[in-house]
């Protein structure tokens, strides 16, 4: 059986039991626990009669210690030392006792299984479970003989292979499944929702392909800070070992993540026991990244991620002692001598402080630095204004040399998101011939139509699109797809541009008092051939310096400047790009003073600002249709509405 099929015989099983005990949005408090319950007392069935020997053994010696033993005997990194398989809970009549049963099998599992079943909170659910007298049922429906979610093959009479096994790889994949389906029951956000695998290798292939060659045998950390049920760790992983295996190299991978949803923590955790990683499970740790880091101390060789966007934060910056008290280093930096250069964005969308949260994370002192990727919406790449969190934090990647690509992915390739969505990738050791420039790639149109739609996806990559992208960007060349730009062509000054306040019956040649002034503009009238309101004039030793009003030459034949009243009414906003031939000055000189002689610049109002537009560097003109062409279908339409209106008034 494939996956999906597994996937779907597991959720009928909730229509079949669940019905009427629970409303739909619950089902998975006790469909996803007892999937895992299930796989594990399958992995373990093979070795259950030595476990429980090796138990009693060690408990007649008065061994206190027994978990390596205990590991060793089940062959896993975990093991039950209870009397019972479930196989075994099927035949207890009795609800009662059935609870019992099934609770003392429950307490026998390891350590390391009792703190997933605690993140699902299971033990709360089988008080219903048995008041509604349907846990047996429940248990046989999961042992039923035409699924097998066992590892090993399920064999025929003569060792045929009746049902295969079914690997790490695919219930993980089973897990997403379901989860994706209770997710769109709950109508949970757009952030809310899993990266499908095709993505993640896609994703992994940017991060390890440009610096294959270059890994050496030894041990590298990856890191994901959203990780969910784990499956970025786990592919990124496999993909690194191939690459490595493939160059004669041997590598330890160490997988490290953080999760806030407890559901999908237990399953991460789940996921690496059944592997075998007991050890690594540790390594998930359960909590909010944001607020509650649980790496503060580690940096990591590869990151990855597919953080929630769209979702709000608050409660982690409340916590974290809100905008104006917040001294995370993480988000909280040192530049261009500012000393509290704030990476904080809006409250109300977190996704880009996950970013930033890696990025305090990279190796700075190895020889491969740190690669990350990282899934973004469009809001990422726009949103914020120059001098606001999501703009600094862009300014603050972008100057610091660490963006080599973004890849537009496309619409509809997520489960529960049909949103434009891009991967970033960064690297604080980019090659030489990638140093100072940034690659757009617009993928958007390299995809495989699905037969049938998974929730909103109705498209996936193929591995030729994922090898199609990953030349593209391995190429680092321009064409219709890809653009090269430098680092500047992101950057932007906003300034503020005045024009004086012009009121009729004032003295153009006398400065008016703050008073004065206060009071023309509450009785005043304006008009455009009305002389400026002139409140300062600097004269001896005063540089002349446009961006104070304008020139004028007064009575003595000196050079002086003149300040003038600005008119909030005419004030604008303009973005000078940081590539502007003569900068600011060369920017107002070609693009406002010709309309506008009499503005000037606030020099104290500039702030600099970073964006980045896909639809603008990849925009293709359609061409207009010839007269020809138009009037061939207005003659068209005619000839196909003659006498139509004589019809409609006969009725």
């Amino acid at each position: 059986m494939s996956s999906l099929n597994i996937s779907n015989f597991i959720w009928g099983i909730a229509d079949d039991v669940l019905r009427d005990v629970y409303v739909r949005g619950k089902y998975r408090d006790v469909i996803l626990p007892m999937t895992v319950i299930r796989r594990l007392d399958a992995v373990l069935e093979p070795t259950k009669e030595a476990v429980i020997s090796m138990k009693a053994q060690m408990d007649k010696a008065g061994v206190a210690n027994q978990e390596a033993a205990l590991c060793q005997a089940s062959g896993e990194a975990f093991y039950n030392t209870s009397r019972f398989r479930l196989r075994d809970l099927t035949s207890r009549a009795r609800q009662q006792q059935l609870r019992a049963d099934f609770e003392a099998y429950l307490d026998g599992f390891s350590p390391n299984v009792q703190e997933v079943l605690e993140k699902f909170r299971f033990h709360n659910q089988i008080p219903t479970l048995v008041e509604a007298d349907v846990l047996g049922f429940l248990i046989e429906k999961f042992l039923d003989r035409s699924v097998n979610l066992s590892p090993k093959p399920v064999l025929n009479a003569d060792g045929s292979v009746r049902l295969q096994g079914l690997d790490n790889h695919s219930i993980g994949t089973v897990f997403e499944e379901l989860i994706r389906r209770f997710n769109e029951e709950n109508n949970e956000e757009a952030g809310e929702h899993f990266t499908p695998r095709d993505v993640v290798q896609l994703m992994a292939r940017l991060v390890f392909m440009p610096i294959a060659d270059a890994v050496r045998s030894g041990t590298y950390l990856v890191y994901d800070g959203a990780c969910g049920t784990g499956g970025m760790l786990t592919v990124a992983e496999e993909t690194l070992a191939q690459l490595a295996r493939e160059r004669g190299k041997d590598v330890s991978v160490y997988l490290y993540g953080q999760e806030v949803n407890p559901e999908t923590c237990a399953i991460s955790k789940a996921d690496l026991i059944l592997k075998g990683e007991g050890g690594e499970a540790d390594n998930i740790q359960y909590g909010s990244t944001l607020s509650a880091d649980g790496f503060p101390a580690r940096e990591f060789d590869f990151m990855l991620s597919n953080p929630p966007y769209g979702k709000s934060w608050k409660s982690d910056l409340e916590r974290m002692g809100g905008k104006t008290g917040l001294k995370d280093p993480r988000f909280v930096v040192q530049r261009d001598g500012d000393p509290e250069y704030a990476l904080v964005t809006r409250s109300s969308d977190g996704q880009m402080m996950f970013l930033v949260n890696m990025l305090s994370k990279m190796k700075k002192d190895s020889p491969l630095g740190s690669r990350i990727a990282e899934v973004h919406n469009g809001s990422s790449l726009f949103t914020g204004d120059a001098g606001q969190g999501e703009s600094n934090i862009r300014r603050w990647i972008i100057e610091n040399d660490w963006l080599e690509a973004i890849v537009a992915l496309p619409l509809n390739i997520f489960y529960n998101t049909g949103i434009g969505t891009y991967i970033w990738v960064l690297s604080n050791r980019k090659p030489a011939q990638r140093r100072g420039k940034v690659q757009l790639i617009d993928a958007s149109q390299w995809f495989r139509p699905r037969r049938k739609n998974l929730g909103k996806k109705n498209c996936d990559l193929a591995d030729a699109d994922i090898e199609r992208i990953c030349d593209t960007f391995l190429a680092f060349a321009e064409s219709a797809q890809s653009k090269i730009f430098p680092n500047a062509a992101f950057g932007y000054w906003k300034v503020v541009v005045e024009r004086p306040l012009r009121l009729v019956g004032i003295d153009p040649n006398r400065v008016y008092s703050a008073k004065e002034i206060r009071q023309l503009k509450e009785t005043g009238a304006r008009g455009e051939s009305a002389p400026p309101l002139i409140r300062k004039v600097h004269r001896e030793g005063v540089q002349p310096n446009p961006a104070a009003g304008r020139f004028r030459r007064h009575l003595d034949g000196k050079p002086v400047v003149v300040e003038y009243e600005p008119d909030p009414d005419l004030r604008n906003i303009e973005q000078a790009p940081l590539q502007e031939e003569g900068g600011i000055e060369g920017f107002l000189q070609r693009e406002v003073l010709p309309y506008a002689p009499d503005a000037w610049h606030v020099p104290g109002s500039v702030k600099t600002g970073y964006e980045i537009s896909f639809t603008r560097y990849f925009y293709r003109s359609q061409p207009m249709r010839t007269l020809a062409d138009i009037g061939a279908d207005i003659l068209t339409l005619e000839r196909e509405t003659e006498g139509l209106l004589a019809e409609i008034v006969r009725g």
